[in-house]
C-alpha cells in the first residue's frame, strides 16, 4: 500500500494518491491531471476511482478530464447531484482497491453531500482518513459555504456537529488524518501549517473537537467568519455543472501575440491585463493599467479575489518561460478565459516604444525618513487580524480582500499617502489596482510591515483600535 500526498503551496491543498496491488484511487484531484496518470504509468497500475469530498468551492477538481483520459468513474458521496454521469454512494459503502478498502462516511455540514473516505488496511482495520473540507487539522470546515434560504450558517453547523462527534471521533486515535486544505485557505479559519496528522492529537488539540455541547460547537465554528472570496460559488458551479477540457483551455491561452496584437486584443476583448511577474520587477515598469498578482505568492486565490469573475477574458504578461506555469495556475480556479500572452513580455513592450507606468516604490528606512506621525497618511492593507497584532501608529487599515468597496475613498484622498502590506506582495497586488483606477499619488513600501519593524518604525501592539472606516 502506498498513500502519497500531492500537496500544492498555492491552493493550500492537498490531493492523495493511494495505490494497492497495481490499483489506484484519486482523491480530491487538481486540474492538470497528468501528474496522476504518470505516475500510476510509473507504478505498473491502473487508476481504479476517482473520490471527490464535495463540491469544491475554492478551486476546479480534475475530476472529468481525469475520468474521460482513464475511464475511473468519479464518486461521490450520499445527496450529491451533479449534472454529469458519476456513481453516488451510500453511506458506510465500501470500495474495494488492490488488498485494501475504502469506506465512504457521508459527513454533512460543511455542505451537505461533504462525504470522508476512511482507508481499511489488509487486516480490515481504519488507517486513515480523507476528511476532505469536514475535518482539518486544528479547525473544521467552515459551515457557511453552503447556505441557502431554507438553511442556515447555524444550521449546517449543527450537521457539522453530528457528523465529527458521531462518525469521526469513535475511530481509533491512531488513524491519520488527510484533510483538503492547510494553513491559507479560506476554507477555514484557525489551520495549522501542517498537512497530516493522527487523529488522536487532533482530538486532543482542535478547539472544535473539545466543545462541551453542540450549542457551544455551533457558536465556536460559526464565530469570526470573514466573507468567502466572491469566485467560490463560480468554481461550484464548474464542478458541479462541467467545463472544458484543460487540454482546450491551454491550447488558447498558449498563443503568443506580438505586441500589436497584443494591444489589438486588449482594446477590442474588454480583457485585463494580468501581469504575473514578481512586486519588485513590476514597480520598475508595467503595460498602465495592468494587474500585478506574482506567482511567487498566494497566484491562484489572489486572482479569484481581485478578478472575481471566472469568464473575464484575460491577457498575461509573465518573466520569460512562466507562460504555462500562469496559465496552468489560473485554470485552477476556473479561469479559463485567457487569450494568449505579450511574447517577449514586458522588454518587447519596452522596445516598440509603448508606454510604460510604474510604482513609486520606496524602501522602510526612506518611509522612515518621512514618516510624521500624526500627518502622514498610511494605508495598511494586511487583513484586520494582522493589523490588531501589531501596525504602525495611526495607520488605516484597509484589507487588500475587500479592495473593491474602499478604492474609491481614495480617488477622493488629497495629498500623497503610502501602503503597505506584511512583506510587499500585496501592496503590489494594490498598488496596481490603484493605478488601473487612476489613482498615482501614493508611494509602497517594499518589505512591508516586517522591514517597517526592523527599521525601528513607532508601532503599537496593544488592544486593537483598527481605523476601518475613518479614512
Amino acid at each position: 500500500m502506498n498513500i502519497e500526498q500531492i500537496y500544492t503551496g498555492c491552493l493550500a491543498q492537498g490531493a492523495y494518491y493511494i495505490e494497492s496491488n497495481g490499483e489506484v484511487a484519486i482523491i480530491d484531484p487538481l486540474r492538470e491531471i497528468q501528474t496522476y496518470i504518470d505516475k500510476a504509468e510509473k507504478d505498473g497500475a491502473k487508476i481504479k476511482y476517482i473520490f471527490e469530498t464535495h463540491f469544491h468551492a475554492d478551486f476546479v477538481s480534475g475530476h472529468l478530464d481525469l475520468s474521460q483520459k482513464t475511464g475511473a468513474p468519479i464518486i461521490y458521496g450520499p445527496t450529491a447531484n451533479p449534472e454529469f454521469h458519476c456513481v453516488i454512494a451510500e453511506d458506510n459503502q465500501v470500495f474495494e482497491l488492490g488488498n485494501i478498502k475504502i469506506k465512504v462516511l457521508h459527513t454533512p455540514g460543511h455542505t451537505m453531500e461533504s462525504t470522508c473516505f476512511l482507508l481499511l488496511d489488509e487486516s480490515d482495520s481504519p488507517h486513515s482518513l480523507f476528511s476532505g473540507d469536514t475535518l482539518f487539522l486544528g479547525d473544521v470546515g467552515r459551515p457557511d459555504l453552503a447556505q441557502k434560504a431554507d438553511m442556515t450558517q447555524e444550521q449546517l453547523a449543527g450537521f457539522l456537529y453530528d457528523s465529527l462527534y458521531g462518525k469521526i471521533l469513535p475511530l481509533p486515535d491512531s488513524v491519520m488524518v488527510y484533510p483538503a486544505h492547510g494553513a491559507g485557505s479560506a476554507c477555514g479559519k484557525n489551520m495549522m501549517k501542517e498537512t497530516m496528522d493522527t487523529l488522536g492529537n487532533q482530538k486532543g488539540m482542535n478547539y472544535a473537537l473539545n466543545q462541551p455541547n453542540k450549542e457551544s460547537f455551533i457558536a465556536a465554528v460559526t464565530d469570526g467568519l470573514l466573507p468567502p472570496p466572491a469566485y467560490f460559488p463560480m468554481n461550484v458551479a464548474m464542478n458541479k455543472k462541467g467545463y472544458n477540457s484543460i487540454d482546450s483551455v491551454m491550447a488558447k491561452g498558449m498563443t503568443a501575440l506580438s505586441v500589436s496584437a497584443f494591444e489589438t486584443a486588449a482594446e477590442t476583448t474588454g480583457a485585463i491585463i494580468l501581469d504575473t511577474r514578481d512586486a519588485d520587477a513590476f514597480s520598475k515598469g508595467f503595460v498602465p493599467r495592468s494587474i500585478n498578482i506574482g506567482l511567487n505568492g498566494q497566484f491562484a486565490p489572489w486572482v479569484g479575489a481581485m478578478i472575481v469573475d471566472v469568464k473575464q477574458p484575460i491577457l498575461l504578461i509573465t518573466e520569460a518561460g512562466k507562460e504555462e506555469e500562469s496559465l496552468v495556475r489560473l485554470t485552477r480556479v476556473g479561469f479559463d478565459e485567457v487569450y494568449g500572452y505579450l511574447e517577449g513580455g514586458i522588454d518587447a513592450w519596452k522596445a516598440a516604444g509603448k508606454e510604460i507606468d510604474t510604482v513609486n516604490r520606496i524602501d522602510a528606512e526612506t518611509f522612515k525618513n518621512e514618516l510624521n506621525i500624526g500627518e502622514t497618511f498610511v494605508l495598511d492593507v494586511r487583513k484586520e487580524s494582522e493589523y490588531c497584532a501589531e501596525h504602525v501608529e495611526e495607520a488605516f487599515n484597509k484589507p487588500l480582500d475587500f479592495i473593491a468597496n474602499w478604492f474609491s475613498d481614495m480617488s477622493s484622498h488629497e495629498g500623497e499617502f503610502y501602503i503597505h502590506c506584511a512583506g510587499g506582495y500585496r501592496s503590489m497586488i494594490a498598488a496596481s489596482v490603484l493605478k488601473s483606477k487612476g489613482i498615482h499619488n501614493f508611494k509602497e513600501i517594499a518589505g512591508g510591515f516586517k522591514a517597517i519593524a526592523d527599521a525601528g518604525i513607532a508601532k503599537t501592539d496593544f488592544v486593537c483600535q483598527s481605523k476601518l472606516s475613518n479614512a
